[in-house]
């Protein structure tokens, strides 16, 4: 008996939270390695699938970094990156677009699954995402950023209660196709949709002043504390990008952003669902 009303009231302390973000748009970025573990990503997944019935939005965004350069590798084209972004020739896109198309597959078909409705866009499945080629000192070929989001086939089918599930791939107006950086095109898409939130999926804690001290986690965080933690190199790596996206975000009218350890399971629900939530929030 004690246990089933420990579970009710766990139910309980969650219904503000319901309530309050019924039908909101939750803009969810997965990729990494934790994207190819079958387990965590069921476990994500299935957390996704939760807050659909819930009713509430999520977009999802992945992206699928290892899987491309694990494929490029097989196929003997190395790979090369510049500031953190790959070096993107005709050959490097062919194996992005497959990868990251199987992938959004895989993810449809499990979200399907698990009950819920689900459904793909790829650089096959209409513009979406709207691309222009990124400029960088030094030419790193198909290479994009987001121009616009074209946002009626995303309300159309979040109001459908479908879950969406973007690849970051984008088509310019000069008709070519762009690998665009999985965080930048999540908070593109968050800002564009206007979601409540854009939740960073890693395989870390959320952001430590000290990686050896678990004593120096930061469960909040302002723009500000935000730039000056790059600029101190305590944010660093492969945490740099999300931040970046986060900050952009939140510049783009988004309400709050989150960086959680998808290894932690049903992360996403703690982070959503309770009062202090396990992973760093960013805010205004």
């Amino acid at each position: 008996m004690e246990e089933a009303i420990k579970k009710a009231e766990v139910l309980i302390e969650a219904l503000p939270y319901i309530k309050e973000f019924h039908r909101k748009i939750m803009v969810i970025k997965y990729g990494g390695s934790i994207l190819g573990d079958s387990k965590i990503r069921h476990g994500v997944l299935e957390d996704i699938v939760f807050l659909s019935y819930m009713g509430l939005c999520p977009v999802l965004v992945h992206g699928g970094g290892p899987n491309i350069s694990e494929k490029m590798k097989s196929s003997g084209i190395k790979t090369k990156f510049v500031e953190g972004m790959r070096v993107t020739d005709e050959a490097t896109l062919k194996i992005v677009d497959e990868e990251l198309s199987c992938l959004n597959r895989i993810i449809v078909n499990e979200i399907n699954g698990l009950g819920a409705k689900a459904l793909g866009f790829t650089s096959k499945d209409g513009q979406v995402i709207i691309a222009r080629k990124r400029k960088e000192k030094i030419d790193i070929g198909l290479v994009g950023e987001v121009e616009a989001i074209n946002t009626e086939p995303l309300l159309t089918q979040t109001k459908n209660y479908s879950v969406c599930v973007l690849s970051p791939l984008g088509r310019g107006r000069d008709g070519k196709l762009y690998n665009i950086n999985a965080d930048d095109a999540a908070a593109a898409v968050a800002c564009w949709l206007n979601a409540e939130k854009l939740m960073a999926l890693t395989n870390v804690k959320g952001i430590m002043r000290s990686p050896d001290d678990p004593g120096s986690f930061m469960s909040t965080l302002t723009v500000s504390q935000a730039r000056k933690l790059i600029k101190e190199k305590t944010v660093n790596e492969g945490m740099i990008p999300k931040v970046k996206s986060c900050i952009a975000a939140l510049e783009g009218g988004v309400k709050k952003t989150h960086i959680i350890d998808a290894r932690i399971p049903h992360a996403l629900l703690l982070e959503i669902f309770t009062k202090q939530g396990i992973g760093t929030e960013i805010v205004r």
